[in-house]
């Protein structure tokens, strides 16, 4: 073989080894706690363009990781919730582009798939999904020095529903939902909340996101339990909110309500209230809520993320 083609094997195989280190797929759990099997029970994929656009039926939660570039010590990282209604999980537009731009910001971020609500696999769907969320939490913090990250600065972004299990994770960090021996906190750093559902009450909530995660008829106990915006205390994690006014779908009194449960409590947290955008614009495509990363960004500067 000639010694060019050697070195372009070289290259190409260490442009795979790059690649393969930035985008690592890392099971969540040695033992998934309250799993019930299911042989019916079986993840599916909706794949466009070679890419996995959205994903249901998971049972083997992961972290899928990226790393920016330019590794610096001690930095800020960012685990990321897709959203889908807690019936299907958003995991390209709310969950792979998201982490590619905040590695663009030089933020390593983690893409959660997490289980969603289910009686068949799950032996109380309503807690399923948190405790997704607290195990990646305390896995990143754990992990923190080898991905050379502050493990007192990461956050949480969270879409729509998965905006819900943000904030839940945010409001109900402490609550003792699984066995484990770790001592780590799973309490966020700070929370990015985008058109995020909050609330659980009927005349707020998003039904199928309400449905999903604590069935057809729950009681007003198990209501006011997952109603965020009713759990926020002055340990509560800094938050940065987006809302379109237009959204019909998730009403951007979710976000107010919270934000406001926030200043009572004197949390910082900042809102933006765009005119324009409806819901699930994602990273921003079009009219007032277009630009909200730049916003977001600024906003982490500002508190030294």
């Amino acid at each position: 073989m000639k010694n060019s083609n050697k070195i372009l094997l070289i290259l190409a195989f260490g442009m795979i080894n790059s690649l393969t280190a930035q985008n690592q797929i890392i099971p969540l759990w040695n033992k998934i706690p309250d799993e019930i099997h299911s042989t019916d029970y079986k993840e599916k994929e909706i794949i466009e363009n070679g890419a996995v656009q959205s994903t249901s039926l998971v049972t083997i939660p992961t972290l899928s990781v990226f790393l920016p570039d330019t590794q610096k010590p001690n930095q800020t990282a960012v685990i990321i919730f897709p959203g889908g209604g807690y019936s299907h999980l958003a995991i390209e537009k709310e969950g792979t582009k998201v982490a590619k731009w905040l590695n663009t910001l030089g933020i390593p971020a983690f893409v959660l798939k997490y289980r969603l609500p289910s009686d068949q696999i799950m032996k109380n769907k309503n807690i399923g999904p948190l405790q997704d969320a607290q195990e990646a939490m305390r896995y990143v913090r754990e992990n923190a020095a080898k991905w050379n990250i502050d493990p007192n600065k990461i956050g949480t972004i969270g879409f729509s529903a998965g905006g819900h299990l943000a904030s839940t994770l945010a409001t109900h960090y402490n609550d003792k939902i699984y066995a484990t021996t770790s001592t780590v906190s799973a309490r966020p750093d700070f929370s990015l909340l985008i058109y995020p559902v909050i609330s659980m009450q009927n005349e707020v909530t998003h039904k199928g996101s309400q449905t999903n995660l604590l069935g057809n008829n729950p009681s007003q106990q198990l209501i006011d339990s997952f109603s965020n915006e009713q759990k926020v205390t002055a340990q509560t994690p800094p938050t940065f909110l987006v809302h379109a006014t237009d959204d019909t779908a998730v009403i951007p009194e979710n976000s107010i309500n919270y934000y406001l449960a926030l200043k009572k409590n004197a949390v910082n947290c900042e809102l933006h209230l765009y005119e324009t955008g409806g819901h699930g614009f994602g990273l921003g495509v079009e009219k007032t809520s277009k630009n909200w990363t730049k916003d977001c960004e600024e906003w982490l500067k500002s508190h030294n993320y």
